[in-house]
């Protein structure tokens, strides 16, 4: 191994910078908890020698099942900072603000997916691809019907056209009942079934959305209107070192200013639940969080599924050993800020502060479920990379400064940097700078690629 840095005081331990593994600094002992984040991450399972290589072959994880949590609220070390800073963005009817100004195309069944695509191309609009819709039942439909809900009435768009077939289960008139009250100026409907050409009905219906969202304006807003999502995915050994504290320390310089930020993923909580909770603000979110979490590892218990067997291959090959480590990485992206709320998978972000979200960490899942709780933008930090953005701005922010040299055309931001010696403080500044101009119109690369997916939770049964 070549010896780039040392790390001990003997000049005899060393470790690769360009890695993110592990090494031991000591002698460590069979049994003996491995720490990181100054929390364990795991057990040794074999005596592990000074300088040796500390991974999945030589630590087990330390978490069991399901477990019992008590409310201690510790406080916050986030105080309320007034600010003047305003941001250009959209008003929409209800007093929502939007940072794009888009049209979408919101399909309610598969069956009419290539449609969608035909119309969506031939207008220069978005449409976001999903085979649910029908042939589903109970709590299965209404999840699907949640998260459509949620792009129909998301403020980044301007104008919506629903697009139904007509036979679905989740046909306009019953997707109404969920979608509730909405601008019926800026979204229209439209059955297939009922048309002679549903392709060109369907444009003529879009070029009326682009007439009234070509009038609209950006105004001033104040920067407590924005909501920021919160993801990480191809993580690495140093996701918890650098790209999430980063966005952590964001999060908390929003969440001051009036702000809201939210989190998901909750297979990536396990092990690191507690820091989380002991900053819920009151004992009934507190219940919020412990039900979250203990009813998620009862869906993995039901399936007969390891709880805590989740970091991938490629987690793995990038450092990240146990299902702690990643944890422990992965909620520091929620800063130092106070749990606000803690809301359903589909649900809305409505408070201000840090909202947990039920929800896997699958990240098309993950994003998607982010975007339609209401959130402006994702940020997304990664150790391995990924080109895919959801239905919003899918800001990429890397771990580590070879991953951005390599993938400019995946990578926004560049948290490596932080390796290198230059202060988060700065990062932070430059990152909320890069934010805002985000959110006043600059496209992030998934943007410019064309990269807009969206991908719907399942656990029901099909016909």
């Amino acid at each position: 191994m070549e010896k780039k840095h040392i790390v001990h005081k003997n000049d005899n331990v060393y470790i690769d910078l360009d890695n993110g593994h592990k090494y031991a600094l000591r002698d460590i002992k069979n049994g003996e908890n491995i720490i990181k984040y100054g929390f364990p991450i795991g057990h040794a399972t074999e005596d592990i020698a000074e300088g040796e290589h500390v991974h999945s072959h030589n630590v087990k994880t330390n978490l069991s099942d399901i477990s019992e949590y008590s409310y201690k609220f510790i406080g916050t070390l986030v105080e309320k900072v007034p600010t003047s800073r305003t941001i250009k963005a959209y008003v929409r009817k209800n007093g929502d603000i939007g940072i794009r100004n888009e049209i979408f195309i919101v399909n309610t069944v598969g069956c009419i997916n290539k449609t969608a695509q035909i119309i969506a191309e031939k207008c220069g609009v978005n449409y976001f691809s999903h085979p649910f819709g029908c042939s589903q039942l109970g709590g299965d439909m209404e999840i699907t019907q949640k998260i459509l809900a949620g792009l129909v009435k998301h403020p980044n768009a301007g104008g919506v056209l629903v697009l139904g077939l007509g036979c679905e289960n989740n046909n306009i008139d019953e997707f109404k009942k969920v979608l509730g009250e909405v601008d019926g100026e800026r979204v229209r409907f439209l059955n297939c079934q009922d048309c002679n050409d549903e392709i060109e009905e369907a444009c003529s219906i879009i070029d009326e959305l682009k007439s009234i969202t070509s009038k609209d304006v950006r105004v001033d807003v104040p920067v407590s209107s924005l909501r920021i999502g919160l993801k990480c995915g191809g993580s690495d050994g140093y996701s918890g070192l650098t790209a999430n504290p980063l966005v952590g320390s964001l999060c908390d310089k929003l969440v001051s200013h009036g702000g809201s930020c939210v989190l998901t993923e909750v297979p990536e909580m396990f092990g690191a639940e507690h820091l989380l909770m002991e900053r819920c603000v009151s004992q009934d979110v507190f219940e919020k969080c412990v039900n979250m979490i203990n009813n998620y590892k009862k869906y993995f218990m039901a399936h007969n599924q390891p709880i805590y067997e989740n970091p991938s291959p490629g987690n793995k090959k990038g450092g990240i050993t146990t299902l702690e480590e990643k944890s422990l990485g992965c909620v520091q992206k929620g800063g130092l800020s106070p749990v606000t709320d803690v809301i359903t998978y589909g649900g809305e972000i409505t408070k201000p502060g840090l909202t947990l979200m039920d929800g896997p960490g699958n990240d098309l899942v993950a994003v998607t479920n982010l975007a339609c709780s209401g959130a402006h933008i994702v940020l997304f930090t990664t150790g391995r990379g990924t080109p895919f953005g959801g239905p919003v701005p899918t800001m990429k922010i890397s771990t580590n400064s070879r991953l951005a040299s390599k993938k400019t055309n995946w990578i926004d931001f560049d948290a490596g940097r932080l390796i290198d010696g230059e202060s988060m403080s700065e990062l932070t500044d430059e990152l909320c700078e890069s934010l805002l101009e985000i959110a006043e119109g600059k496209q992030t690369l998934n943007e410019k690629n064309g990269y807009k997916e969206i991908s719907i939770f399942k656990d029901g049964v099909i016909l």
